[in-house]
Formats: C-alpha cells, structure tokens, sequence
C-alpha cells in the first residue's frame, strides 16, 4: 500500500513537472521555469500582457521584442503556451528554406548548362 501511495505521488510530481505554463495566465515565477525564458523576457511578456492577452504565437513573436520563431519553437519545445497552443510554425520552416538553398543551386546549374550550350554550339560552327 505504501508503494502504491509513494508511485501515485511520484506521478504527480512528474506531472506538475511537466505541465504547460500558459503565457496569458502565467506569473513571473511560471515564465522563469521555463527553459530559455529569463527574468528580462518574463518582464517583457507580462508588459505585454498588461496591454491584452496573447491572441496566438504571432501575435506573441510580433509584441514581445527578442522573440521570433526561434525562440517561440523552443519556448513551446520546453512547455510554453498561447491560449493552450504549441508552436507549429518552425517545423514548417526550416524545411523551406532547405528547399529554396537547393532550388536555387539547381537554378544555378540549369543556368550554367544553358549558357554552356550555345558557346558549344558556336564552337561547332
């Protein structure tokens, strides 16, 4: 019975542990738990939030200053959230931007052949 207890307060802890700090509802001891958040960004948030609460991620990346996709993936990777929500945005993001890298080094190559075949031609003549 008492390692049933003991397990059941373990859980909890963990729980709590883990739980997601809401960014409208949070205190400054909340905000400085997170991993990455510090006492000056806390600050800026609860500035922020004293002027209306968060709407969603881009409206918390666009009032509070220092914060950008970055950052807000890995706020919400550590357990933060806007009206409940996790970030989503820059799981989208990196990939776009390897895909724009190798479409524009294919340009490049495509390009270069297309140059290199009406000099091969002229030479031919």
């Amino acid at each position: 019975m008492l390692k049933k207890i003991f397990t059941v307060m373990v859980m909890l802890y963990t729980a709590a542990c883990f739980a997601a700090v809401d960014v409208n509802k949070a205190t400054a001891a909340d905000l400085d738990s997170v991993k990455g958040i510090g006492p000056a960004i806390s600050t800026k948030i609860l500035d922020e939030r004293k002027k209306g609460e968060f709407k969603d991620w881009g409206d918390f990346i666009a009032r509070v200053k220092g914060v950008g996709e970055g950052n807000a993936a890995k706020f919400s990777s550590e357990g933060l959230t806007v009206g409940g929500a996790t970030f989503k945005g820059a799981a989208a993001a990196p990939a776009a931007k390897k895909t724009e890298k190798s479409a524009g080094k294919d340009d490049k190559k495509d390009l270069k052949a297309e140059v290199a075949k009406p000099a091969a031609s002229a030479a031919k003549k």
